[in-house]
């Protein structure tokens, strides 16, 4: 699908309703769009010599990719395994597993933080 050159940036409007499956993603489009990313956008372009098109490119690239990326740095065997936890847990559908399920995930990324609050942790 193609835009040619331009593109309308405008506000969504969304009166939000629970029984919608894209509620909570309409809720924040709604949110987002009531300011004007132009201006910042602009310094940018300038404060870095980059074309403003480039610009907006590089943020919807980004944002569009961001799940593949977080995937890929999580990784598909960790994203299945907390997803599995969470699906158990649901299936129990009881405070108790729930509380089990986030003390797991609360393991899991204690462990995988490691290598961040202590750079030196190999050595």
């Amino acid at each position: 699908m193609s835009f040619g050159d331009s593109v309308t940036l405008e506000q969504f409007i969304w009166e939000s309703d629970d029984s919608d499956k894209d509620n909570n993603f309409k809720n924040d489009v709604a949110l987002y769009t009531q300011e004007d990313p132009l201006p910042t956008v602009q310094r940018l372009s300038q404060n870095l010599d980059i074309p403003i098109g480039s610009v907006v490119r590089y943020i919807l690239c980004k944002w569009a990719m961001s799940g593949s990326e977080s995937l890929l740095d999580l990784g598909p065997d960790m994203v299945k395994k907390i997803a599995d936890i969470f699906d158990d847990a649901e299936s129990e559908n009881t405070d108790t597993a729930r509380l089990e399920a986030y003390n797991s995930v609360k393991a899991i990324m204690s462990w995988m933080k490691v290598p961040l609050d202590n750079p030196n942790y190999r050595g």
